[in-house]
């Protein structure tokens, strides 16, 4: 575990937060990416939830000639097995993991915390809320994959943690049906899984957003 938390962009609510989403941007973004989606969620006034958004740390990506950049893992591979470092996925799942045991020890219950994810971020997502020791609120994994889908050990905690998996059905970087594999993969292990596809490409639209926030206010209600 290591001895400092990820830096982070934190979005505080009106009152004392009851709930709280962490949210993970995707490769060569940082923890901004998504605070101006916030607003347009419409999350209702009743709802105190604390938005966390991670920076990753700049490391070398393969597939991009080294270049470094923000990233939760190297990439290794640009194809449908997309070969991945694990070893980084899993020392980047624990570091979030060290956000929701703040979370808790700040006062919001791990049942009424939603981990969420866009591409790599979701990956790191899938890893992170399927082991996590205490029961959580939700899954939600945009545009991504499901990484570590044969050696991860899930808790059972989260046996039946409830996921959202949105998609663009004209994504050129992660295509669809690696959105789809990921919720054929988890309906069959039981979870309650929602799967939406959109008419974008690797990106997020606005009848995406509302149903974001409509999902959200739902599991965190």
């Amino acid at each position: 575990m290591s001895t400092q938390t990820l830096p982070c962009v934190e979005l505080e609510p009106r009152g004392p937060a009851t709930a709280a989403v962490i949210w993970l941007h995707g490769l060569g973004a940082n923890g901004h990416d998504f605070e101006p989606i916030v607003p347009a969620l419409r999350l209702p006034a009743t709802l105190q939830v604390r938005f966390v958004f991670p920076h990753a740390p700049a490391i070398p990506i393969t597939i991009n000639a080294g270049m470094v950049m923000p990233a939760w893992y190297d990439i290794l591979e640009m194809n449908l097995g997309r070969r991945v470092d694990e070893a980084q996925l899993l020392r980047s799942a624990l570091a979030v993991g060290e956000l929701i045991d703040r979370e808790r020890a700040r006062g919001v219950p791990s049942d009424k915390i939603v981990v969420a994810g866009f591409s790599q971020g979701g990956a790191v997502g899938f890893q992170l809320a399927l082991t996590y020791p205490h029961p959580l609120a939700g899954l939600l994994a945009l545009s991504t994959y499901f990484a570590t889908r044969k050696s991860i050990v899930p808790h059972p905690i989260n046996a039946k943690l409830p996921v959202a998996i949105h998609h663009g059905l004209q994504d050129p970087l992660v295509p669809e049906a690696m959105g789809r594999m990921s919720a054929d993969v988890l309906t069959e292990w039981g979870h309650p899984v929602e799967y939406k596809t959109y008419a974008m490409e690797h990106a997020v639209c606005p009848s995406q957003i509302a149903d974001i926030g409509k999902w959200l206010s739902a599991r965190l209600a």
